[in-house]
Formats: structure tokens, sequence, C-alpha cells
């Protein structure tokens, strides 16, 4: 006579959310902007608009652009201004600032995208490890969403969590 095996965990009513579902797909390309100055450290107007109208925006077609400069240069605000104008019928999104940047506002994008309501008083335990690296930030933005609408949040796998917050 064999004994059958019962699921715990999934009786458990836990709803597992792992961060790594919203993790940006789309590939994130730097966008410097150094080689369009003059001798990589002085904007000209007139030359920064050629060169410009002299890139392939079709190449950032669907992509997330990240946009800095790693010149010691002072950039007008109307600078960036332009690359956004340039590149918006093309990439997905446009950052200011590093990949990391990008990253970070594309998962925070994506995490805010979440139906909130789908979670309204249950039991969720956020996925602790896995395949990409995913900071802080992201869980804490997780919790900040979560929190007014569940049960409790928890940490890490089924088996092994740790507590975040429970209802009163």
């Amino acid at each position: 006579m064999s004994e059958e095996i019962i699921n715990k965990v999934a009786q458990s009513g836990l709803l597992n959310l792992d961060l790594e579902d919203y993790y940006p797909r789309e590939e994130i390309v730097v966008f410097d902007l150094k080689p369009l100055l003059f001798m990589e450290m002085i904007l000209k107007e007139k030359d920064f608009r050629a060169a410009l109208q002299s890139v392939d925006w079709a190449s950032y077609q669907d992509k997330i652009l990240a946009v800095t400069c790693t010149a010691d240069a002072i950039i007008p605000a109307w600078a960036y201004m332009l690359v956004a104008v340039a590149a918006e019928p093309y990439a997905k999104n446009i950052v200011f600032g590093d990949r990391q940047a990008a990253l970070q506002q594309a998962l925070l994008t994506n995490l805010r995208s979440i139906n909130i309501n789908e979670f309204i008083d249950k039991r969720v335990i956020v996925k602790g490890c896995g395949d990409l690296s995913i900071e802080g930030f992201a869980y804490m933005e997780i919790a900040r969403l979560l929190r007014p609408v569940v049960r409790s949040i928890l940490y890490g796998e089924a088996c092994s969590n740790v507590p975040v917050y429970k209802k009163k």
C-alpha cells in the first residue's frame, strides 16, 4: 500500500511572484554623446545637429536607449532633448544614464504595470534566487506595491522563507 503524496506548498494558498518575469527583455544599448562632440570634448551646436542627422537611428528599433556622455564635457539640456527627438520614433524607451540606469527604469516600469488587484488578500512569496541578478531596488518596489493589498509578503522559497509583512 502506497501513501498518497500531498503537496503542502500547493495547498498553502501562497502566490509565487518571480521578479525575473518582469526583467526587461529588450536589448539595452548605450548611446554615448562623446563621439558627437568636437574633439570629443566640446559641443558645437551646428556640428552636433549634423552628427545626430548622420546616426542610423533605425538600428535602435525597439531597443532601450541609455543616453550618456563619457567625456568630461558640459552638455546643455537641449542636447539631450535633440537626441530624444531623433531616437523617439525608433527606440522603445529612452533613458538618461548608463546601462544600469536604463535597466533599473525598465524593471521598475514593468513592476508598476502589475495588476495589483490580483493580489488582494493573498499570501505572496517573492522568489529570492534565480538566474538573473535582481537588485534591492526591485524588491523594495514590489514590497511597496503589494503591502497595501496583500495579507502577507514572504521572501524566498515556500520551503524556506523570510516573513516580510503580515496584515494586522
